[in-house]
């Protein structure tokens, strides 16, 4: 029998797959090791180097062992996609991990997993200690890391490190992006990564001159407004100062970022509709109107909250403290103007409430934003008015329901259901992580605080992420982030596909 057509079949495709996308985030180490050449940081260079030789000799092992598949593209399954998807982000976690542990500036592997996926997830939190003083090729490093998560780094490494990717797709739908640009994946991901690749150069331009004018050296000002500007661009949330948004004073600075990270909230296929002259859909999009009207009741009601408390007293102060975080949560950037703690004595609990709703509703789907996404919330809300509608009308007055997203489409009992489970397993997830944090000590609106962030890939801290925190809490944070991040489809995948694997060993 042809090995092949065997019972190994699906490991050699995943194992080619996933190669290619180890070796693509190897070469992309480059970028660090030549930052710490130029700037002397030898330290670190080597921390690079080790970790660049360690990926391309897995890397390459992996594509040798399923070599084979390369000429068998039309084998490429969807559970093949799903998996390289989920294993690949396991295998990245640990491999991107090795710099920061050999830095010295994180306490394990754990807190070293856990950073590492909270830059891919764009999730922002952070145990990295004495963020203040590590080498600017370990910043670079990780805010690359968050940069790349928000675009996809399965699609960024299968599309151009492969000359064919007729299954391309498959990887595409794995790591929960499902738009398609132009009619072949190729020519979708290279056009999310112009576009991204365009406001990067605008963003870190825009952010360099305003960094010159509050005060940065040129060269500070420029890694600064790059670094800023990826995180932004991300709805990542990574700084590279452990007082976020607070260290650069500046108000200016700041109306940046929202300008940056609702771009970055926003679908790909809204970005291309606006930029090939398709101006209208910014307002007839059923995922722009969720979150304009979601981020305006949650604005008005949190500065109504706190300016009853007292807590601020001007409408610039109302505005940075109050609706800038709210904007941050609601696209899951996890930017934030306060610290950590003031959230817990200042904003009481009605104010976390509404932070908390805000982050698991998250950005747009097909975005760098997380939770469970205003598409899915339009969905449910457009499909509770349709059933309202069916009541009141003629038995004999059959209608078919519509909503608009890029192109007019069906509101069907499918897309309904499939838009309420993945909220429901959101909502799991969440619970999961607020009873985890209650059992250890913390308070409840606390612990809903973190978990909410956690989830939704946002970032914002109530003060409980921290290298102190239980191991279990942080083992539970990465899983968390993970299934928030692949939208759960692909990790359930991967576990099927084990669970499948030892079946067939047992049977056997």
């Amino acid at each position: 029998m042809n090995t092949f057509n065997g019972r190994f079949y699906s490991i050699f495709i995943i194992s080619y797959y996933t190669g290619y996308v180890v070796l693509g985030i190897a070469l992309l180490m480059v970028l660090p090791i030549l930052t710490a050449v130029g700037l002397q940081e030898w330290n670190p260079f080597w921390d690079f180097i080790i970790t660049m030789a360690i990926s391309i000799i897995l890397g390459l092992l992996l594509i040798i062992i399923g070599k084979q598949t390369r000429h068998n593209k039309s084998f490429v399954q969807w559970k093949h996609g799903f998996v390289v998807a989920s294993l690949s982000w396991i295998i990245l976690m640990f491999l991107c991990a090795i710099p920061y542990l050999l830095s010295g500036h994180v306490n394990s592997i754990l807190d070293a997993c856990f950073d590492v996926m909270s830059g891919f997830t764009t999730t922002g939190m952070v145990l990295t200690q004495d963020l203040d003083h590590i080498s600017l090729s370990l910043n670079l490093w990780r805010h690359m890391l968050t940069f790349i998560g928000g675009q996809g780094m399965i699609v960024l490494a299968l599309t151009f490190l492969l000359k064919e990717t007729g299954g391309a797709y498959i990887f595409y739908v794995g790591e929960a992006k499902d738009i398609d640009l132009v009619p072949n994946v190729k020519g979708t991901a290279r056009i999310i990564w112009k576009i991204s690749m365009v406001y990067l150069v605008i963003g870190t331009v825009a952010l360099w001159i305003d960094g010159l004018a509050i005060g940065l050296t040129p060269l500070s000002a420029f890694f600064n407004g790059l670094f800023i500007f990826a995180s932004s661009w991300s709805t990542g949330g990574f700084a590279p100062y452990t007082q976020n948004m607070m260290y650069y004073h500046s108000f200016s600075y700041e109306n940046l970022t929202i300008i940056f990270f609702i771009l970055g909230s926003l679908n790909f296929g809204l970005h291309y509709a606006i930029l090939s002259g398709n101006k209208k859909e910014l307002l007839k999009n059923i995922e722009t109107q969720s979150f304009f009207i979601s981020s305006f009741l949650a604005s008005i009601l949190a500065v109504m909250w706190l300016a009853r408390t007292g807590v601020y007293h001007d409408a610039i102060a109302m505005f940075r403290r109050v609706v800038y975080n709210v904007l941050s949560a609601h696209t899951t950037t996890g930017f934030g103007s306060v610290y950590a703690r003031q959230f817990a004595l200042e904003w009481g609990d009605f104010g976390i409430l509404i932070l908390v709703i805000v982050m698991l509703i998250g950005g747009s789907a097909c975005s760098t934003a997380g939770g469970f996404k205003g598409l899915r919330v339009g969905i449910i809300g457009n499909s509770i008015l349709a059933d309202v509608k069916r009541l009141l009308a003629s038995e004999r007055n059959v209608k078919v329901f519509r909503f608009h997203h890029i192109k007019d489409q069906i509101l069907s009992d499918g897309l309904v259901k499939a838009a309420a489970l993945i909220i429901i397993c959101y909502l799991i997830t969440f619970a999961i992580g607020t009873l985890i944090g209650t059992y250890y000590g913390y308070p409840l609106a606390s612990a809903a605080f973190e978990a909410a962030s956690i989830t939704g890939n946002v970032g914002l801290s109530i003060g409980i992420t921290a290298p102190g925190m239980p191991a279990v809490m942080k083992v539970y944070y990465i899983i968390a982030m993970y299934l928030g991040r692949l939208e759960f489809l692909s990790v359930f995948a991967l576990i099927g596909f084990i669970i499948g694997g030892i079946k067939k060993c047992w049977t056997k």
